[in-house]
Formats: C-alpha cells, structure tokens, sequence
C-alpha cells in the first residue's frame, strides 16, 4: 500500500513539503494539466502556457529524482476534467491509503480538497506551502485582536523574523522604509538607458505546449511574446540578471510610467519580472532577497532599491496572502462601495483613446505583465473612479496577468485597487487625477485627451470621474484624516463646476466604450 501525493500546477518548488513527508522508494506522485483550472477564467495564452511547460520541466526534474509519477498532459477533446477527477483516476488501481498535498493557492481548490475524504472514501493530509516564508498560523496569531491591519507593522516583524536587512533589533540605515526616497517620475530629458530583460527561448517542451493551446480555448492575449522562465536554472538566471542590470535603479524608478515613445524596454523599465518564478515556487523569496541584501552589501545597489525589492517579497506578498486565507471565503463577497459598473470591453483589447490604458493593456496582451503601478494607478485606478463591480475587475486581473493567483489577486484587487473592504488592506482609496499620471511619466503628452482640463469633451476622462468619485464617498470618505486635502479641494470648487463635473462623469460612463 502506498500513499499518493499530489502536486499542484503553481506548487513547483523542490522542497515542496510531499516530497519530505512521503517515500520516493515506495509512494507516488500525481500531477496533471486539468481542464477545470484552464477555462475557470479566460486566462491569458502565456499564463497557460507558463505553467504548463513549467509542470513537464518539474515532471521530468522529479523522475529524475527517482520518484514514480503519473503525469495527465492537457487535451482540448479529452483531458482530465478537475483536480477530484485527477485523484480519483490514481485511486483507482486500489493501493493508495492516503492522498497529501500542500495547501493551495486559491478557496475553490481547497474547499474542492477538503471534499474527497468523503467523497473519495480516502484519508487526506494537508500540508504547509513551503513558497512562503511565514506560516498561515503565526500571520493569524499576528492579526488576533488587532483593531487594524497593517502591513507595515507586519513587514516590521518579517524583517526581524529573517533578518533581512538587520542590525541586531534595529533596521540597517535607521529607517525600515525609504519608500519616500521611490517616487521619482519617468524624466522628459537625459533618462537613464533601460536594460533589456533577460528572456528564455522555446524549448521542445514549450513548443509542445504552445502547439497545444488552440483559439478553440477561448484563452486572452497573445502568445508571441513569451519568453519567461520555466525551469529553476532559468529562474535563478533571470534573478541573477536583474540583480546586475536592473535592481541598482529599481527604488528610483519603480513608481514610473514610460510611455513608450520615450524609453527602449518602457514596458518593463526596472522592475524584476520575476514574481511569476515567485508565484510558481521557481524562486523561493529569501533566495531573491538574500540575492538583493547581497548587492546592498557588495555596494553594488543602493539601500533604498533593496529595502523596496524585499519589502514587495517579503512585506506586500506575504501580507496579501495572509489576509486571503484570513478572511476568506467571505473577503470575496465585500463591495463596500457599492460599484456597480460592468468592465468596458476595451480592458480585454486595448482598444481606448486614453494613452496610458492604451500601453498598460496593450502590454498585458502582448507580455500578460505590467508593473505595479500601471496596475493600481492606471487600469485599477481607472476601475475605481468608474465604480466597476469589483468582481468583474477582479476577474479581469486574476485571468491576463502571467502571476496572479487567487490569493494575491483578490486582495490587491478588491482591497488595495477597489478599496472595496472597508479599509482592510488600505487606509484609503488609491485614487487620483490625471495629475498623478502625468507626474510619473510621459504618456499624457502623446494621449488624445488634454490632464489640464477637467470637463468638456477633450478633457481627461480621470479628472471629471476622480472629483466625481469624491463626491458620491463623502459620506464614507470624508471623515478619513488621510483624504482631508482632497475634499478640502472639492469644497473650494464653485458649484457651477461642480454641476459641469457631475454632469462630464455621468457622461463617461453612460459612453464608455467610446472612449
């Protein structure tokens, strides 16, 4: 008799914590590239594409670890139709006493998992995911009975539990953040020459899969572009690139929007790429912090680069997470706001006047990625000025970008984005003008719409729908100390432009496919 161990598409790590607890001599491993996890939301191609080549390589890794392992390749007419089916088809020769997996990424899974001792008749034993440094357990003994959620303080006490950039008890250059120090825009004149990132080509197995992943699946944006690890030589390759070329300029520049008729490489600038090897368990994040920390202390990049890298690794993904499982499933459900608007057609294909949603969906299609800001600033500001549903733009994020997982989607997206839970993840909403967008790079000067005006048709559709936003809020937004400046403002408008505001934005979203 032998026990079954199952591992998940986006559980790619080699301490994966089956492989410690079951016995390569005489247990066996499943994997399988399952339907259900394909076509629950119209994922983008390179999504799918990643994990897919990616599982084959881990496939191969671990027979050549010595492990036996069922591998069920996806087939638009025939593959394996869920996770329980896939089980269950291994449960069928009769010598399996217990199925172990580790804890997945996402509720449906793990509602779907905690239904097989019953339905299966088999015993099941969940174990930790070892893709984070902290436990579900010490984040939940962390939050009890704290009146707010923070990530700051929580980031506070990851960098104490690692030592990451430590002196003894106290933060190596006086300071635990420098984020002050991470705001430059995107310069007009004399910009900084951007680095290209490092790709990886097809291999057969990623042509294999490509060839695999036909228009009939109904799956987003384009397959050209691909070019991401999926292996963990390439990963640590694609880590090792980014510590040399891009991480000494990374805090100076991570908050930059490039238009691309001001910067070779403008989708990327000096950001990582590297959270889908993150997200993928390719990389594990003290390896990738430990890499930058070292840079620091080689004098090869500066502090406030590091600190801002490992506060997104080690601070904003081990938060989010955090908070998913804390709150789940009843996080999904919040709409605090009460949005309602449906998502325009053009955020699936780009095609809007506007120049800064333009590039960032135009590089989602192209490259299933765009960085932080073009993500909370642009497209989710943009959601949360309209009022979309936040389910819908939820959806929308979780399905075109190549490393969103459920449980780091949904609270950067409902929480941080749509502020759509009450203040759980954010003290206030992100939200913000035109002036914003224009003050972080280039792409108003090149947009057909004017950022200096605020109503009339030629006006920038952010700015009519940013005060309009904070008039339908006040009730609920007001009284936050952090957003008194802005309603000061609103109140010193007279109330012929006030009416002229009101009268623009009920204007945008009544057209806004036409924009």
């Amino acid at each position: 008799m032998a026990k079954l161990g199952l591992i998940l598409g986006d559980q790619l790590n080699r301490d994966h914590a089956v492989l410690t607890a079951l016995d390569a001599g005489c247990d066996r491993l499943v994997m399988g590239e399952v339907m259900d996890e394909v076509r629950y939301v119209p994922h983008h191609v390179q999504k799918v594409l990643l994990i897919f080549a990616a599982m084959r390589h881990h496939a191969a890794w671990l027979r050549d670890q010595g492990w036996t392992l069922s591998y069920h390749a996806f087939d638009a007419a025939s593959s394996v139709g869920s996770f329980t089916d896939l089980v269950a088809r291994e449960l069928e020769a009769g010598d399996i006493t217990e199925v172990v997996v580790s804890w997945p990424g996402e509720w449906r899974v793990l509602n779907e998992i905690e239904r097989w001792a019953e339905k299966l008749k088999v015993t099941v034993t969940l174990l930790p995911d070892q893709r984070f440094v902290g436990s579900l357990e010490a984040f939940n003994d962390w939050a009890e009975g704290r009146k707010q959620l923070r990530m700051e303080y929580f980031y506070r006490q990851m960098r104490k539990h690692t030592g990451l950039l430590m002196e003894g008890d106290e933060p190596v250059g006086g300071a635990w953040n420098f984020d002050a120090d991470n705001r430059k825009g995107w310069p007009a004149k004399n910009a900084p020459e951007v680095p290209a990132v490092r790709g990886f080509a097809d291999d057969p197995i990623v042509a294999e899969v490509r060839a695999r992943l036909g228009p009939e699946l109904g799956l987003f944006g384009e397959a050209d572009g691909f070019d991401y690890p999926v292996t963990a030589e390439q990963a640590a390759l694609a880590l090792a690139d980014f510590i040399a070329h891009r991480l000494p300029r990374f805090g100076d520049y991570q908050d930059a929007l490039a238009d691309e008729a001001q910067a070779d490489n403008a989708v990327f600038l000096f950001h990582s790429r590297l959270s889908s090897s993150l997200n993928l368990g390719l990389l594990s994040p003290l390896q990738v912090c430990q890499a930058a920390e070292q840079a620091w202390h080689e004098g090869a990049a500066p502090l406030n680069a590091v600190e801002g890298f490992i506060r997104q690794v080690i601070g904003w993904r081990e938060y989010v997470r955090g908070i998913y499982w804390h709150l789940m499933p009843e996080y999904a459900e919040r709409n605090s706001l009460g949005h309602d608007q449906p998502l325009p057609s053009w955020y699936w294909s780009g095609k809007v006047g506007m120049r800064c949603l333009q590039q960032a969906i135009q590089s989602t299609r192209q490259h299933a990625y765009a960085h932080h800001i073009q993500r909370l600033m642009v497209t989710g500001n943009f959601a949360l000025l309209l009022g979309i549903e936040p389910k819908a733009i939820s959806e929308w994020y979780l399905a075109v970008y190549i490393d969103a997982y459920e449980w780091v989607e949904l609270p950067n997206v409902l929480g941080m984005v749509m502020h759509a839970d009450d203040g759980v993840l954010a003290s206030k909403p992100y939200a913000a003008s035109g002036k914003y967008i224009q003050r972080m790079g280039g792409h108003c000067k090149h947009c057909r719409y004017q950022v200096s005006e605020t109503v009339g048709e030629q006006a920038c559709p952010f700015n009519a729908l940013y005060w309009d936003f904070l008039e339908r809020h006040r009730a609920s937004l007001a009284g936050n100390p952090r957003m008194g400046m802005m309603y000061k403002n609103l109140d010193r408008m007279d109330e012929p432009k006030r009416i002229a505001i009101r009268e623009r934005a009920d204007w945008l979203r009544e057209h806004i496919e036409q924009l």
